[in-house]
């Protein structure tokens, strides 16, 4: 009578055993095995653009990440950004589409770094309007397109620096001929015409959605002074 128990025992041990290590190793191999997906990157820098023209042929991709903020979020903070790193630590991204390089970043150092982390983890990026890839089919890094990438990234930041002098000129005239409508120094702007300023308004609701005054400031265009006030006035 003991040793049939004893059997059972055994009997129930290794199938108990047998069982475990069976999900373990199916466990193991989930994300393996998992079918890898494309995604479509797609970004605009306000809440009130649409992406339409970006979803070139979307339903060739299995995902469409969309951000809306501004490019000089670097890609790693944003919530689209954050979304794509989550599956490519899973080791379920094959590839990501974008349609132009711009749409990765305003800011050429931010492009270079994103696209280094991409390929340290093999991953592909393709650039639909430039028909460039960073990684070609045998594995490798494409070096014509990692220099053309640089020279597009460096001429779209040295644009965004021409705008803002042209701005800051702008301003200088309009100055120098009497025409500047800025608030005169000394003067106080009344409150609520302040508050219901195009790109205050837009920085209210960005601060509402809990976002920091650096990242609110980035996507409404306000400088960090007045986020501040902005802040006091509008947001409790």
């Amino acid at each position: 009578m003991g040793s049939e128990k004893e059997k059972y025992t055994n009997e129930t041990n290794f199938v108990s055993n047998l069982l475990v290590k069976t999900v373990q190793k199916i466990g193991g191999q989930t994300t393996k095995n998992m079918k890898k997906i494309s995604i479509l990157y797609t970004r605009v820098s306000t809440l009130d653009q649409r992406t339409d023209r970006q979803r070139v042929n979307e339903k060739d991709y299995d995902l469409v990440v969309e951000d809306k903020c501004s490019g000089a979020i670097p890609f790693f903070q944003r919530p689209g950004g954050k979304e794509i790193i989550g599956y490519i630590e899973k080791g379920i991204v094959a590839k990501i589409s974008a349609i132009t390089i711009d749409r990765l970043g305003r800011d050429m150092l931010d492009i270079l770094n994103t696209l280094s982390y991409l390929n340290q983890k093999m991953i592909p990026v393709y650039f639909i309007n430039q028909s460039l890839t960073t990684i070609n089919e045998d594995g490798k890094e494409n070096p014509i397109t990692k220099l053309i990438i640089s020279i597009l990234a460096t001429i779209s930041e040295m644009e965004r620096s021409q705008i803002r002098e042209r701005q800051l000129e702008g301003v200088k005239l309009a100055k120098a001929r009497g025409v500047y409508t800025g608030r005169k120094e000394g003067t106080k702007e009344d409150i609520l015409k302040f508050l219901s300023k195009p790109k205050n308004k837009k920085a209210i609701e960005y601060l509402r959605r809990g976002m920091s005054l650096t990242e609110a400031g980035k996507l409404a265009g306000v400088h960090i002074n007045t986020m501040t006030k902005i802040r006091k006035l509008a947001v409790r």
